[in-house]
């Protein structure tokens, strides 16, 4: 959003007029557990709340739970959508190893043909990564459907049981299936390497130099026999290190794929809500992606790390609704 739009919002949430405030919930709200077919790899979803759809994307590592007190807290201004991504929750991995655009055409698919309409998301971490190749990709006219980006991936238009129009003129605009974005804690950004990195690269270059005179055949089957010794493993982030076979290869596919020269794409109002103690994702990384955005605004949450949602579960939902409900 412009500076002048992000300051309304500020002095809204300064304000905390009561219709920021979650209604006072007597119970517990209903959550609907599905399944949806994508590609033959059936994605577990849950669904809370009524109002206009709301899609919240959970990082790599975790699964849809962790995200659904947050729905739940957001269930009387929202209808939630909270998916487990492939390799995590209760969805399975996936056959091959996918690239971030994989993940981003899997929401994409899922806005399309679940939601049916033009959707606002809330993602975190490795969510935040697949939000923005979404958004870029969409604006650059890449990915399924035609030019209203409601057409689903068997080329027939067709919108979900649950989907919502308020007669919206996004809802005609070219790849306008994304409107307001909310990240908290995104990947994507292009991190501050030390030398211990640099160590370990060089010491993997190493590793590797005898095997790439083998012939083909015999030259992947000795790089698989080295990917699986401990030295290796060692080499890796802690992340890699608890990973096997086609989720740690997607792993590699998606960590090193930097996001910066998507950021100019992005005509979306985007939201930035960040841990300041955030140390998997540091502050700079926050700053960087707000200065590439043209309309985003980054707001930091003391006393909160990478789960902000989690840390500070109050005002973090206070500032969604804030900027959920502004025009």
């Amino acid at each position: 959003m412009s500076r002048t739009a992000a300051g309304n919002l500020f002095n809204c949430i300064n304000c905390q007029k009561k219709w920021y405030l979650p209604q006072k919930i007597t119970e517990v709200p209903e959550l609907k557990e599905h399944t949806f077919d994508y590609q033959g790899l059936p994605v577990s979803y849950r669904v809370t709340g009524s109002g206009p759809p709301l899609l919240m994307i959970h990082g790599w590592g975790s699964s849809a739970r962790v995200m659904l007190p947050l729905a739940r807290s957001l269930s009387d201004i929202r209808t939630c959508y909270v998916p487990d991504l492939p390799g995590f929750g209760e969805t399975p991995a996936p056959k091959a190893p996918w690239t971030i655009g994989d993940y981003a055409g899997l929401a994409r698919t899922f806005t399309k043909e679940v939601i049916g309409g033009p959707v606002d998301v809330l993602a975190h971490s490795f969510g935040g990564r697949m939000v923005l190749k979404w958004a870029s990709d969409s604006a650059r006219g890449k990915g399924t459907g035609d030019k209203s980006g409601m057409i689903s991936a068997s080329g027939h238009t067709k919108p979900g049981p649950d989907h919502h129009t308020d007669g919206n003129a996004a809802d005609s605009v070219p790849g306008s299936e994304l409107r307001k974005i909310i990240i908290t804690g995104g990947a994507g950004m292009k991190p501050r390497r030390s030398f211990s990195y640099y160590r370990r690269r060089v010491t993997a270059m190493i590793l590797k130099a005898p095997f790439v005179l083998l012939p083909g055949a015999l030259r992947l089957k000795a790089m698989d026999w080295l990917r699986g010794t401990s030295v290796w493993k060692s080499l890796g982030s802690s992340d890699y290190q608890k990973l096997e076979g086609v989720m740690r290869e997607t792993f590699v596919k998606t960590v090193s794929e930097h996001l910066e020269n998507c950021l100019p794409d992005i005509s979306q109002e985007v939201l930035l809500l960040w841990g300041k103690e955030d140390e998997a994702t540091p502050w700079y990384q926050a700053e960087r992606m707000e200065k590439g955005l043209a309309n985003g605004a980054l707001v930091g949450l003391e006393r909160a790390g990478h789960y902000a949602f989690l840390d500070q579960p109050d005002h973090f939902q206070r500032i969604v609704r804030a900027f959920l409900v502004a025009e």
